[in-house]
């Protein structure tokens, strides 16, 4: 049964958050997809959202470009955690979608992620985070994850050491 439920505006988002599919996959999180637009198809929206917590959903995702009224629509129809993840748009770079998530009038909260990629991966980083909270498997592999993280820099800092720092950029460069 999926705990988290990812709503987005257009097919063409589904790239752009792949990041955030890998990671669920990663931390085993069964999560279900749905295409719905706020202003195409508001209907189905709001019904997707008004009955995701009967559908087991404990955290939703809503991905949303230009206007992005996704997330607020999507908060406004339930009283679980909403995660808005921004998309890039050929007007701002994604900044619009940005303003328009992270601008909710006070009493329908949605939290607001980055633009893009890094926004994927943060939303689905933040979800793992709150189901954590009554599942003590994720947070246990929230703790590996990081740790993966930090060991990560470390190694690589241990090659920049060994190879001298001026090679090892040259090496990059090339």
């Amino acid at each position: 049964m999926p705990e988290v439920g990812i709503i987005l505006g257009s097919e063409s988002d589904l790239p752009k958050v792949k990041e955030c599919f890998e990671i669920f996959e990663l931390f085993n999180v069964d999560f279900e997809i749905i295409i719905s637009s706020a202003h195409r198809s508001p209907e189905a929206t709001m019904g997707w959202a008004a009955a995701a917590s009967d559908r087991g959903i404990k955290v939703i995702i809503a991905v949303a470009g230009g206007a992005a009224h996704l997330p607020g629509v999507v908060a406004s129809r339930t009283t679980l955690p909403v995660i808005g993840v921004p998309i890039e748009t050929k007007i701002s770079g994604g900044l619009d979608s940005l303003l328009s998530i992270a601008q909710m009038p006070s009493g329908i909260p949605v939290a607001a992620m980055a633009v893009g990629k890094a926004g994927g991966a943060n939303a689905a980083l933040f979800a793992v985070s709150i189901l954590s909270l009554a599942n003590p498997a994720y947070a246990e592999k929230l703790v590996e994850y990081r740790k993966e993280m930090a060991d990560s820099i470390r190694r690589t800092n241990e090659r920049l050491s060994r190879a001298g720092h001026k090679k090892y950029i040259r090496k990059l460069e090339a």
